[in-house]
């Protein structure tokens, strides 16, 4: 299992479509509206990092989503 939190940056005044997109996307645990320099914390549980980045890429093509960065989680 690989977890991986996107922040995503969308145009002002777009942020419940692009929520209400996310939330239908598989793969999604949790969306977080946030203040600051991103406008959504995202939280994605997957199978492999190929899936993974698969997902972000979907994220990527949401309409009104301007930009997105990744982390992914480690094992300590």
């Amino acid at each position: 299992m690989v977890i991986g939190v996107t922040m995503v940056k969308v145009v002002p005044g777009q942020e419940r479509t692009v929520y209400n997109a996310l939330r239908e996307i598989e793969g999604i645990k949790d969306v977080y509206h946030v203040f600051g320099e991103y406008d959504f914390v995202v939280v994605l549980e997957v199978e492999g990092l190929s899936v993974l980045n698969r997902l972000v890429d979907t994220i990527r093509e949401i309409h009104n989503v301007t930009a997105t960065q990744t982390v992914v989680g480690a094992e300590l």
